[in-house]
């Protein structure tokens, strides 16, 4: 058994254009984990010197051109992989998640070594977006129709992934809805999915600072849905019935 206390962790932060938080984001995830690696998935604002200032405190993914949120999740696990860590902690640039919450993941891993540990947020507290709500529910239903898993929140990229759960790393999307498809995937796989309460934040309306397009997005993890549902039937949902067999055998 992995012993969480001897294990390399680290935290990918992919990051886009969120210089306002961008620092204060560093800064406060440093406190609870030193190895952190930040990917500047094409940022256009001042987010490039914010980084380099930190020097060699952290650790800098930067391509160039904005690829979108699963690309940059990619490239951070890429690195991670490369430096050799266990484990890779991902967090958002933009404020909404708590560096203070990194120890909660630290906890589950303790009793869940080989597990992807996946925060679940309280999608009834003050200032959530209504958008937010409907597309946490419409994913968690579909996530329930590919895998058999109920999750309370499939849509959170506050998570804890074991390294060696993340083979090839071939996603059919690059953006952000690539994060239901890493569930979705491991589901299949048979890695345990482990839901953690967290802290989110969420500024007013007018103070928000988003990348989501509804139209776009929804028609993207709509098209994404429907292909995992095809390949639940042919590959997802009979594999997880072949383990489920051998385990009763064993």
């Amino acid at each position: 058994m992995n012993d969480s206390k001897t294990s390399k962790i680290c935290v990918v932060m992919p990051t886009y254009n969120n210089a306002g938080t961008l620092r204060d984001m560093v800064e406060r995830t440093l406190q609870f984990c030193p190895d952190v690696i930040v990917v500047n998935d094409g940022c256009t604002d001042t987010s490039a010197e914010i980084l380099s200032s930190f020097g060699e405190k952290i650790i800098i993914v930067d391509y160039g051109k904005n690829r979108g949120k699963g690309y940059a999740l990619k490239q951070g696990f890429k690195k991670a992989k490369e430096l050799d860590f266990d484990y890779a902690i991902t967090i958002d640039s933009d404020g909404q998640h708590f560096p203070e919450d990194i120890p909660l993941f630290i906890k589950a891993l303790e009793q869940h070594p080989n597990a992807l540990i996946v925060g679940s947020r309280n999608l009834n507290q003050e200032n959530m977006p209504g958008k937010n709500t409907f597309a946490n529910k419409f994913s968690n239903f579909w996530f329930k129709v590919q895998t058999g898993v109920n999750l309370p929140d499939t849509q959170t990229g506050y998570r804890l992934y074991p390294s060696k759960n993340l083979p090839n790393l071939r996603f059919l999307t690059s953006r952000y809805e690539a994060e239901l498809e890493l569930l979705v995937g491991a589901a299949w796989r048979g890695t345990d999915l482990i839901p953690i309460k967290i802290n989110v934040f969420y500024p007013k309306a007018e103070e928000r600072v988003t990348h989501f397009r509804p139209f776009w997005d929804f028609l993207r993890i709509s098209v994404l849905n429907t292909l995992l549902c095809i390949l639940a039937i042919v590959y997802g949902l009979p594999s997880r019935a072949i383990r489920r067999v051998r385990r009763w055998h064993e």
